[in-house]
Formats: structure tokens, sequence, C-alpha cells
């Protein structure tokens, strides 16, 4: 296949979906999950995503000829990935303040919680 070279993607739009977005997002939002129910922080699930997106610049190169190297986009496999992570992160944790600490807090959605009575 030929390199498409657009801004978010070097290789196709769906050797990017597959790779970036099913493989390593599906890793980044277990991940996020699992910082989330060890009651982490912030800075872990960063580092570890940052490995991540190493990881899936690897795969690009090593499967599709992407370039190994490109600092223009790992920062997009790590953007991509961070959002992912977070988010796991963030249902999680929304889930957990509701269920352990329901004699306070209630849920406000799938991404919040509030106190009870505001």
């Amino acid at each position: 296949m030929e390199h498409q070279n657009t801004p978010l993607w070097e290789v196709t739009f769906w050797e990017f979906f597959f790779v970036t977005i099913l493989l390593a997002g599906g890793a980044a939002y277990l991940t996020g999950r699992a910082i989330a129910r060890a009651w982490q922080p912030d800075l872990q699930l960063a580092v570890y995503i940052v490995l991540l997106a190493a990881a899936t610049r690897f795969i690009h190169f090593s499967l599709f000829q992407g370039t190994l190297l490109s600092l223009h986009y790992y920062l997009v496999d790590l953007l991509m990935l961070m959002m992912i992570a977070f988010l796991g992160k963030r249902i999680t944790r929304a889930g957990q303040m509701a269920r352990q600490y329901s004699f306070q807090y209630e849920r406000t959605g799938p991404l919040g919680w509030k106190a009870h009575g505001q």
C-alpha cells in the first residue's frame, strides 16, 4: 500500500485505525481502567501510555513500513492514546465514586459524579 502522509496518519487510514485506535487504543483503555482501579496517580498512567505509543510506532514501522523515529506521528499516536486512556480512567473512576462512596456521591453520567443534594 502507498503511504498517504496526512497530518494524522502516514500509512493508510485503515492501518492507522486498526493499529492505533483498535489495538493500542484498547490497550490504553484497559490501562486507564487498571490505573483507576488501583487508585494510582495520573502521572503513572502517562508513563505507561508514553511506552505504549512507542510500541505502537514500532508496529506501524514493522508491519506497514511507517517511519519508526517520526516525532510528528509519535505525538499523534501519543495524543490519541492519552485521550483513550484517560477516558477509560474517568469512566472507571466515576463508577468507583458512585459505588464505593454511595453515601456521599451519585453518578451524573458516564464521566461524572456529584455529592448528594447538589
